[in-house]
């Protein structure tokens, strides 16, 4: 541990798994103390033995509900949004119902914790706002209609923020990961095929997938005071898929 985080207070969304839970261990480990949130409960228990300080269940697609928990964990330092789902298809695999989960899951709840999170952040001197977006946002891989779409949204929600709150001490940026293997992603490598793996990683310029760990250095990056002259970024973490 090095303390970049010391004495800050970080929330934590779909913490229990992934790229979430990666970056909630990663920020207790650098000092901060960790409220993490997601609805898999049982996931979140596991946490205790990495120093997350506090878990609850939290669905991001309930405005009450996330409301309320702003109301109970008061001024936080840092919002990580990891919260996501990534349908497969084109445009004439989605439904409308598809369509407005995705956006409902991937845009709409960071929407929601950043209205109820920044007030208190606000009034609070400032804060460092890190939202989970992905490099589909910049260039969609084949068959992400609605994830390439909502990540896109994703990219403009973090600049919008970024800049109506840049002389208010609150910095916005979006880390845009490219294939990581996760619990998530295994299923739809299987799915692609019995070449499905080769192809995910095919896309990854260095020829291997990123870890959710390696997401998780660049989390704390944008968390910490290293990173307090940087905002309204996409930050690539991406083993070259953009290249």
């Amino acid at each position: 541990m090095s303390d970049r985080l010391k004495g800050k207070r970080a929330f934590v969304t779909a913490g229990a798994v992934g790229i979430g839970r990666a970056c909630a261990v990663a920020f207790a480990r650098e000092g901060a103390t960790v409220f993490a949130t997601d609805i898999d409960e049982k996931g979140l228990a596991l946490l205790s033995k990495d120093g997350v300080s506090e878990v609850a269940r939290l669905d991001v697609r309930d405005s009450g509900a996330v409301a309320e928990m702003a109301k109970r964990v008061g001024k936080v330092d840092i919002l990580l949004n990891a919260a996501g789902f990534v349908h497969n298809g084109t445009v004439l695999d989605c439904s409308d119902e598809d369509w407005d989960f995705s956006f409902d899951l991937n845009v709409k709840s960071m929407h929601r914790t950043i209205k109820a999170f920044l007030p208190a952040m606000l009034a609070g001197g400032g804060g460092s706002i890190v939202n989970i977006s992905s490099c589909a946002a910049l260039r969609p891989p084949a068959n992400r209609y609605v994830y390439s779409a909502s990540k896109a949204a994703v990219s403009l929600l973090t600049r919008a923020v970024a800049l109506d709150f840049i002389t208010q001490g609150i910095r916005c940026n979006s880390i845009c990961p490219g294939t990581v293997e996760t619990p998530s992603m295994l299923p739809r490598a299987s799915a692609a095929g019995p070449d499905g793996m080769e192809k995910f990683v095919a896309r990854q310029k260095m020829g291997r997938l990123g870890t959710a760990e390696e997401i998780a250095s660049m989390a704390v990056y944008l968390a910490s005071d290293e990173a307090a002259f940087t905002t309204g970024v996409d930050l690539l973490v991406d083993g070259g898929y953009m290249l």
